[in-house]
Formats: structure tokens, C-alpha cells, sequence
């Protein structure tokens, strides 16, 4: 794997950072901790994609979900099968289809756009 750079390290401690602060029972979009951090989603996908299986296990990574408020369509079977049942366990109720039910009462708001510049980032 090539090595990253400074920026992008920098903004996978902000995206773990930013997962670990969501409360049990709540979650928040990929395009949500995007704008807060002044990024695109895909850099938050791209940090979930690519946890360790001990950062998997400790970051409650189940809790970023698509724009919609549902399991990704483009997540792996048995990731979405690990998400929806962790949800479940914090009180969320999903439809078949994998959408949060009553996702206001369950959002969590991870802050306003941040004016950070991260290629600047040293």
C-alpha cells in the first residue's frame, strides 16, 4: 500500500475522532462528518473501509450510515448484516430495505463546516 499523505493521516484521526463521539443509539452520514470536516464522503468511506479488525472492533463505525439514512447499498453483505445488527442493539429499528425508522428522533448533528484546510496540515 502506497503511503499516505500527511493530509489524508490527518483526516482519518478526525473521521476515528469524529465515530467515536456519536452516541449509542444515534448516527450520523457519511456526508454529515464530510461537511463538518470540510471533506468529501468518499474520505469518510475510505477511513471506514479501511479499519483495522481492532479498530472495527472499538469504533462504533456502525453508526455512519448513507446520506439517507440507511446501510449503504455499496457495503458488503456481511458488513451491512454487522451494521444493521448493531444498530438493532442500540434501540434503532430498520426496515427491510435497511433504513433507519424515525431518523430524526435518532440523528446526531456532528457540528457546522469547519473552515479547516487540511492539505495544510503539517
Amino acid at each position: 500500500m502506497p503511503a499516505k499523505s500527511k493530509a489524508f493521516v490527518h483526516i482519518r484521526a478526525e473521521v476515528i475522532r469524529l465515530i467515536a463521539l456519536i452516541p449509542e443509539g444515534k448516527f450520523t452520514t457519511y456526508g454529515s462528518l464530510a461537511t463538518h470536516m470540510n471533506i468529501v464522503p468518499l474520505h469518510v468511506s475510505a477511513v471506514l473501509g479501511n479499519l483495522t479488525p481492532e479498530e472495527s472492533d472499538a469504533i462504533p463505525w456502525h453508526r455512519v450510515t448513507a446520506s439517507d439514512g440507511r446501510i449503504s447499498p455499496a457495503m458488503p453483505p456481511k458488513s451491512a448484516k454487522k451494521q444493521r445488527a448493531r444498530l438493532e442493539s442500540e434501540g434503532l429499528t430498520l426496515n427491510k430495505s435497511g433504513y433507519i425508522q424515525d431518523p430524526d428522533t435518532h440523528y446526531h448533528y456532528p457540528g457546522p463546516r469547519r473552515s479547516i484546510r487540511w492539505s495544510e496540515q503539517g
